[in-house]
């Protein structure tokens, strides 16, 4: 089970629907166009169109699969005691002094130039349960950080 938001619902879903009804039908169409050239078996654009098809396919069942599987998490009801999942955190680190500000939130909303922390990222994962004011050291792929939490909001 995921849960992501209501905009990372709607995106997802708006995302599906456009794959659908608009790659998918332009995909079978390029098929189509090559399958009218010829000879299948040395058909370039033939086979190329036949993997973009199966790239798209499976691009299309992941989405549905994590739609499917998906818990939209009203975030009106979250608190703010506790760093977790949907909550905005400003944290310090204390090796430098550089404040920093994210967002935790599910792996497909994840953007890091938007202040989304993934939360099965090595610094959401290590401050994830704790509260502001702790202190937390993190093992990153570059070393140790070493983590102050100031703030945490939903």
């Amino acid at each position: 089970m995921e849960y992501l938001s209501q905009e990372c619902y709607d995106q997802l879903v708006a995302e599906l629907e456009e794959l659908i009804t608009v790659e998918l039908p332009k995909i079978k169409n390029e098929i189509a166009e090559a399958r009218d050239k010829g000879d299948l078996s040395e058909n370039f654009e033939y086979h190329a169109a036949k993997r973009a098809q199966g790239k798209l396919l499976s691009k299309i069942r992941f989405k549905q699969r994590v739609l499917q599987f998906a818990r939209v998490m009203d975030t009106s009801k979250l608190d703010g005691d506790v760093v977790g999942l949907f909550r905005k955190i400003e944290i310090t680190n204390l090796t430098n002094n550089m404040k920093m500000v994210y967002t935790i939130v599910n792996p497909h909303e994840a953007n890091l130039k938007e202040g989304k922390l993934s939360i099965k990222s090595p610094v959401a994962d290590a401050l994830v349960g704790k509260k502001a004011g702790d202190v937390v050291d993190v093992k990153v792929p570059a070393g140790m950080l070493k983590l102050r939490i100031d703030k945490i909001t939903v």
